[in-house]
């Protein structure tokens, strides 16, 4: 937990000119989070732009590394939010274990891990230190939607 002169998540957000969005429902068979121990899982989440639609496109076709950036991004934010809903604040993360970042991309595209720095980010821009992480960016040949990235997280928690 942040100290008086430490500011919280919601703090480094709101100097971002960020707010979190609202949790998605599942629309599968899964749940949101599963909280295990001291270990928060959180499934994949993708661009959701604030009308509900997701940001659409392949990189290295249609989408440039600069709108993955932004995208893996805006997935980022979903995941935080999902954080929020399960811990009631984001203080209590101590620590982002692994991030999982899923680039929807054309076979001869290799810039992968410049798309999910987005996330990387804005991690350790709101969680400091302990947003810092291992991480797997790899290239898929679909994901849901059509959507240009999935970003999916482990993190450590407080109790």
């Amino acid at each position: 937990m942040p100290t008086q002169e430490e500011p919280t998540p919601e703090d480094a957000l709101a100097a971002l000119g960020l707010s979190l969005p609202e949790v998605p429902v599942p629309v599968a068979n899964y749940v949101p989070y599963r909280l295990v121990g001291e270990c928060l899982y959180l499934s994949g989440q993708g661009p959701k732009r604030p009308d509900g639609t997701y940001r659409t496109g392949r990189l290295g076709r249609d989408t440039t590394v600069e709108e993955g950036y932004a995208d893996a991004r805006l997935a980022g934010l979903q995941l935080l939010a999902v954080a929020k809903a399960a811990l009631g604040d984001l203080s209590r993360v101590t620590a982002v274990v692994k991030l999982l970042g899923m680039v929807n991309a054309e076979p001869d595209f290799a810039d992968h891990p410049k798309v999910i720095n987005g996330c990387s980010d804005l991690f350790v821009a709101v969680l400091g230190e302990a947003g810092r992480h291992a991480r797997s960016a790899v290239g898929m040949g679909s994901l849901p939607n059509g959507m240009t990235v999935e970003v999916e997280a482990i993190l450590q928690v407080s109790r």
